[in-house]
């Protein structure tokens, strides 16, 4: 595209979680890469530090609105959900508010300098006031999902309808309304917050708010790949109602064509071990042996829970890379304690060159795209479901918070590409239970697992890809996503 369409402009506001902010990099250098307008990312100063690492297009722009975690109950200096407890998630949600007036005045301060008001404003969905100002600006919103299809439509369902409220009791069934009524949902599953909301509870309002204002915007755009997620991708557009446009992966180019390594990308985060090191000893095992274990960005696991996973790894003899940090209760960017691990556990893996232990930072990508590692044992968040599924590599799942309960179910039921170990940090595991779920990657089900996550990964890397006669569906999406916005701006 070009001409004067090259002097448009969209304006992105994500939540303030680093799961969340990479995904609207990823959207603006896609937007940026196939019509040339302006972008410019709003955030809160200590955000625009962190995403300023990642950022090699210097035409996206990135905006710091005045923002003081301390009016809010969050720890100075917190600006992201980076660190903080889970009880205080509420609170950064219910942060954003503050934006509101200062992201105002900058929409009006680039309407008058631009002449026109921006052709869009993409806000995070967990952000659900934006339309309110888009309206009185003469723009239109669009919501973005950083989440999955099925995962996003579970997850705003839950807040808005409490359809679990009909299962009666705390393993009771239920259905989604917009599922269809074979697709069952067990109460088990859900996150303590999620089972005790009723309508009443702070965490329903807040996003039950939250949710009914994201339903008024022009439409949404998804994190992910329509192909990989027929069912979820049916139900969020029953659920929101409004044009759906699967615009994902964002991934790096060598993890959409494969055939070459990721070596030495770096982020705003200081890694355990080099990228170099990890794949000098990823070099030393077999092709697909290699069970790599992180629960991402914001989550660890119980003292007792880490012992059986270190016992139970052992037991089972499999190579592993494991992203380890301090258990619940203890400062999860602080010093690691060896006694939380067997004795001499972390000696006998790396004489046995049996594990890799990393401590706060791998370089993931680089991992996943290496060709000895054979499964990923997950908290199932979205972002490292499909940098994993891309690569073919299937998934132990241990869902913690958010909608990752719900992408592991559709990973287990719909893929064919996950098995469970465990469901949230309460959950109880014995060091038998570990080698009992890895020793099933070696398995007949193992090997559809590993088959399912390869055909997946076709599809995903199919739909980013684009030559002389085709494009692939998620590039055909984005397409069909600024035609719209085009077509609005000529109408109004």
């Amino acid at each position: 595209m070009g001409g004067s369409e090259c002097a448009e402009h969209i304006v992105m506001l994500p939540f303030m979680a680093h799961g969340h902010m990479i995904p609207f990099l990823g959207l603006a250098k896609k937007i940026k890469q196939t019509t040339g307008f302006k972008l410019t990312i709003v955030t809160t100063p200590l955000n625009v530090q962190y995403l300023t690492s990642y950022i090699d297009d210097p035409e996206i722009r990135l905006v710091a609105l005045p923002f003081n975690g301390a009016d809010h109950g969050l720890p100075p200096g917190a600006e992201n959900t980076e660190g903080l407890p889970l009880h205080q998630m509420i609170n950064i949600v219910r942060s954003t508010v503050a934006l509101k007036e200062p992201f105002r005045n900058f929409i009006s301060d680039i309407s008058a300098k631009d002449g026109k008001p921006p052709l869009c404003i993409i806000s995070d969905v967990f952000i659900g006031w934006v339309r309110e100002v888009a309206r009185s600006c003469g723009t239109v919103n669009v919501g973005f999902s950083t989440a999955g299809a099925y995962g996003t439509t579970c997850f705003m369902s839950i807040w808005r309808d409490l359809p679990h409220l009909a299962a009666g009791d705390d393993d009771g069934e239920f259905t989604m309304p917009a599922f269809p009524d074979s697709c069952r949902f067990n109460v088990s599953r859900l996150h303590a917050f999620m089972r005790a909301a009723n309508g009443e509870d702070s965490w329903s309002k807040v996003f039950g708010s939250i949710v009914a204002g994201s339903l008024e915007s022009t439409g949404w755009l998804c994190n992910t790949v329509k192909e990989i997620e027929p069912l979820g991708s049916d139900a969020l557009g029953k659920f929101t109602k409004l044009p759906v446009w699967c615009i994902g992966p964002f991934l790096p180019p060598a993890m959409i064509n494969k055939g070459s390594r990721i070596i030495g990308r770096r982020s705003g985060k200081d890694h355990g071990l080099s990228p170099e090191k990890c794949i000098e000893w990823l070099d030393m095992h077999s092709e697909g042996s290699v069970l790599y274990i992180s629960f991402g960005s914001q989550n660890t696991i119980s003292a007792s829970q880490m012992m059986a996973l270190a016992l139970g790894l052992e037991d089972s003899g499999k190579p592993f890379i494991w992203v380890i940090r301090p258990p619940i209760g203890f400062d999860i960017k602080g010093e690691f304690k060896s006694e939380w691990l067997p004795e001499g556990f972390t000696e006998r893996m790396a004489g046995k060159k049996q594990g890799l232990l990393i401590h706060s930072w791998a370089p993931q990508l680089e991992i996943l795209c290496h060709k000895s590692t054979g499964a990923f044992l997950s908290h199932c968040g979205w972002n490292s479901t499909i940098e994993s599924l891309s690569q073919g590599v299937p998934i132990i799942g241990w869902p913690m918070a958010g909608e990752q309960a719900f992408n592991s179910k559709m990973m287990m039921e719909e893929m064919g590409v996950c098995i469970e170990l465990a469901k949230g940090v309460q959950s109880t595991i014995l060091r038998s239970d570990v080698k009992r779920v890895i020793d099933v990657l070696d398995s007949n089900k193992g090997i559809e697992m590993k088959e399912n996550a390869v055909r997946i990964g076709e599809l995903i890397r199919a739909a980013a890809r684009e030559d002389e006669t085709s494009k692939g569906s998620s590039l055909q999406a984005m397409d069909d996503f600024i035609s719209t916005l085009l077509s609005k701006r000529i109408e109004a």
